[in-house]
């Protein structure tokens, strides 16, 4: 049997890549292209307005870009986690939160799309995160799950240039083209 990783493994990966434990196993890949840092980042932006900030929506929430979640065993690096404000009333000064975030999105690619959907996806159902995004920018996808008796349950699967309402954040409209770097022409 294999030993499980531990965060000293963790730490001795290069700054270069992003690391995380699932399932006790170290992973380790490239920092984001742009297109996935582009879409990582408009999105984080047209949620954070409305709902971290609450200019032009019901606010309530924060949301970060990258946190280090220790949950338990595992060391998970989503693009982006949110936090309702009424499970997490104080922002903490912490390099890495405990309480499993809310909702979190993971940008998926060729290289980390297997660990996001087949190891990350499960371990965010065992630690009760409540909704999952993956956004694909290369295929311009945008899948939403919610947890629901300990398994996701696939919501709907949006595309192109669509303006969706996306559960939890649904009170306000998202558009999807600006996420792939085209103009919002509404």
């Amino acid at each position: 049997m294999k030993t499980p990783a531990t965060y000293a493994d963790l730490i001795q990966v290069p700054d270069h890549q992003v690391a995380e434990i699932v399932d006790g196993e170290l992973h380790a890949a490239p920092r984001p292209s742009s297109r996935h840092a582009l879409a990582s980042s408009r999105l984080g932006f047209a949620l954070g307005d409305p709902f971290d900030r609450g200019r032009g929506g019901p606010g309530g929430w924060w949301i970060l870009d990258e946190p280090e979640l220790h949950l338990d065993s595992e060391v998970l690096v989503p693009d982006l986690a949110a936090w309702r404000r009424e499970r997490m009333p104080e922002f903490p000064d912490t390099p890495a939160f405990t309480l499993a975030p809310d909702w979190v999105c993971e940008v998926v690619c060729a290289s980390t799309e297997n660990v996001d959907r087949a190891r990350k996806m499960p371990a965010y159902a065992r630690q009760g995160v409540g909704y999952v995004w993956l956004l694909n920018p290369l295929v311009r996808t945008l899948e939403l799950y919610r947890l629901a008796e300990a398994r996701w349950l696939l919501l709907a699967t949006h595309e192109g240039t669509a303006r969706v309402r996306a559960e939890p954040f649904d009170a306000v409209e998202l558009a999807l083209g600006p996420l792939w770097g085209e103009a919002d022409h509404e």
